[in-house]
């Protein structure tokens, strides 16, 4: 309970956090249905799965240290080489456990 007497309950955060990534995404939509796709915007967005994927996990990654950056780098190997996520996060995950056991 806050100063206010007022209760936000977990169901009114989970209702309000379903909603606005709803209208983030229709919001998607809407907006590309509005920009024309030229060449550059086609790059653009053809760049952006991967720019997404470096901003999520770096930071993560070198958090971890060397066992963090070794797993990630184990996982883009073994994705570039199968084209499969299974494979990847095993070798991701194999790598990680094997570091820090070796108390890395």
């Amino acid at each position: 309970m806050n100063d206010m007497g007022f209760q936000i309950g977990p169901w009114t955060v989970i209702a309000a956090t379903a909603l606005a990534t709803y209208l983030l995404r229709i919001a998607g939509y809407v907006l590309m249905a509005r920009v024309p796709i030229t060449p550059r915007v086609k790059r653009a967005l053809e760049a952006l799965p991967g720019s997404i994927f470096v901003a999520t996990v770096a930071p993560i990654a070198l958090k971890a240290g060397v066992p963090g950056v070794a797993a990630t780098a184990a996982a883009a190997l073994a994705m570039y080489f199968t084209k499969r996520e299974m494979p990847a996060l095993a070798a991701g995950f194999a790598v990680v456990a094997g570091l820090r056991a070796l108390g890395l």
